[in-house]
């Protein structure tokens, strides 16, 4: 099959060449990274606990209420924008030389389903098939709701696991991606990071302009449905994301990225999300994040390469790091279950908080059962074909 060593094709030098790179070697293993995934799902966590919606308000006083809903407001922008720029990276400073499309595709496949469909499952037993038509369910199940411009469609079942269905895109287009950008000279790759970023910010001013501004966003967010799913959830929009993390990965390792550290890079994240709540809600989705996280991401990986101590590569954060999957797709249905259980009381600050903190701990429980018992066996049974066990990859 043609393109079934897409991935082997050689790609430019770091002195302008053809062929396959010469450089100094760099780790396959980037515990850092893994570190970080927990945070951003603990962001995409905090904006479905502080959802704006009367029936699932948890604290009392109005102003903490009011003051923990602007706070995370953004977070699941934060998360979802970072897992995709991280997909990207992650892949190609993680790509062999040797792979073909077809192990690609099978790794991915066996990472991103089980736990899916687990969530698919028990989201649809607890509460998601009591409204939702099974059409549309059918539809989240095939990861195919993202291509519908419908808010309760692209959002349906599990709503946290509509990104699933534009990382399913990302990776059917990786081994092609990933051959043009092995072609890119280094010293264009600037030019290259600069046009992804140009293009992510101007997706908002394109959905503002070309897209009709009714009906809005339930939950009265500024902008259209078709708006919103145009800058934030189309697969081949938010590729941009995926395809800039790819980008600073092959100037990393080329030696074409300007380092500024995880410190500066982690302050400037922070003043962008404080940008957030200043610009226009989708230009706050991911247009003022995109570059901070991309240079977080960066610093990350070069500071694991270099052996450099990270707060985020200690065993607790890389073993949070790991269950973050299972975290992100559960933890949606861990609030609603609780909330269920609660009902519509309204709590103390103290008594909130100690709720949030509990509905964290009970999400990592599941989600370390699902790791353990789904994700991580499946993955050692079958992310290679039976000829090549015991060689199997984890990326």
């Amino acid at each position: 099959m043609a393109t079934d060593r897409l991935l082997a094709q050689p790609g430019p030098t770091p002195d302008g060449g053809s062929g396959q790179q010469s450089q100094r070697p760099f780790t396959s293993r980037l515990p850092s990274l893994t570190g970080l995934r927990f945070p951003a799902a603990l962001a995409v966590f905090a904006y479905h606990a502080a959802l704006p919606i009367p029936t699932l308000r948890l604290f009392a006083d109005d102003s903490t209420e009011f003051r923990f809903v602007d706070i995370a407001d953004q977070a699941g922008g934060l998360g979802v924008a970072f897992f995709f720029v991280l997909s990207g990276f992650v892949l190609t400073w993680s790509a062999r030389a040797d792979d073909t499309v077809t192990g690609f595709w099978r790794r991915r496949l066996v990472k991103i389903v089980p736990n899916y469909v687990v969530a698919w499952a028990l989201a649809m037993v607890l509460f998601a098939s009591t409204y939702t038509p099974a059409r549309t369910a059918i539809v989240n199940l095939l990861m195919l709701q993202v291509w519908i411009p419908d808010f309760n469609t692209y959002f349906s079942v599990d709503p946290p696991s509509w990104s699933l269905g534009a990382e399913a895109f990302f990776y059917l287009s990786f081994p092609f991606l990933h051959r043009v950008f092995r072609a890119i000279r280094p010293e264009r790759l600037v030019f290259w990071i600069t046009g992804a970023v140009a293009a992510v910010v101007a997706t908002p001013a394109v959905a503002y302009l070309l897209l009709p501004d009714t009906p809005g966003v339930p939950g009265g967010y500024e902008g259209s449905v078709s708006q919103y799913w145009f800058s934030y959830v189309l697969p081949p929009v938010r590729m941009l994301d995926f395809a800039l993390g790819m980008l600073v990965a092959h100037a990393v390792r080329s030696g074409r990225w300007r380092n500024i550290g995880m410190v500066w890079s982690g302050l400037l994240l922070v003043a962008g999300y404080v940008a957030t709540h200043y610009v226009p809600y989708l230009y706050a989705q991911r247009a003022v994040l995109v570059v901070p996280i991309a240079l977080l991401i960066a610093a990350a990986a070069i500071a694991d390469n270099e052996g450099r101590f990270t707060i985020f590569r200690n065993r607790a954060m890389t073993w949070l790091g790991e269950i973050s999957f299972a975290f992100y797709l559960l933890h949606f249905i861990v609030l609603t279950e609780l909330r269920d259980l609660l009902g519509t009381r309204m709590y103390s600050t103290v008594e909130g908080v100690g709720l949030l903190l509990f509905a964290i701990a009970a999400t990592v429980l599941v989600s370390w059962v699902l790791y353990r018992l789904v994700e991580a066996p499946i993955t050692r049974r079958f992310s290679s074909p039976r000829r090549d066990r015991p060689a199997v990859r984890n990326d």
